[in-house]
């Protein structure tokens, strides 16, 4: 007597649940994504009336305790322009940009200390403010 074993011709894995999973994941990607801010360091900008585009290379934060960050990195005013000719060296930029990101209620004699230790470092220096026409 010959016993043959029974084989699946058409062998498929179950793939129902891959599908919910792999929505689930993408939603929360999307969703995580659109949280992510650059500018953690919270400044109520001032307004103007134009918009001027640039490159965000570095970003200087002053907010209104007079705090300077580069980056999110607490930096002291005496230390700014070696902090950022050293940000600058690992940037791959050829001309890096210093985005002042001041508050409105800071002093203008922080802004300019910024401004001034940007261009010992030899870069461009833009100011961040809200659009007014909105």
């Amino acid at each position: 007597m010959e016993i043959r074993k029974q084989t699946r011709e058409n062998v498929q894995p179950h793939t129902s649940a891959l599908n919910d999973i792999l929505f689930i994941l993408l939603l929360f990607f999307l969703i995580i994504s659109t949280l992510a801010n650059p500018n953690v360091i919270k400044v109520s900008n001032p307004s103007a009336k134009s918009d001027a585009k640039a490159k965000q290379t570095i970003v200087v934060s002053v907010d209104s305790m007079k705090h300077f960050y580069v980056g999110t990195v607490l930096t002291s005013p005496d230390s700014l322009t070696a902090v950022l000719s050293r940000v600058a060296r690992k940037t791959d930029d050829a001309e890096p940009t210093v985005v002042i990101n001041g508050d409105k209620n800071a002093n203008w004699g922080e802004i300019t200390l910024v401004m001034q230790a940007a261009k010992a470092a030899k870069m461009k220096v833009v100011a961040s403010v809200e659009n007014s026409n909105r």
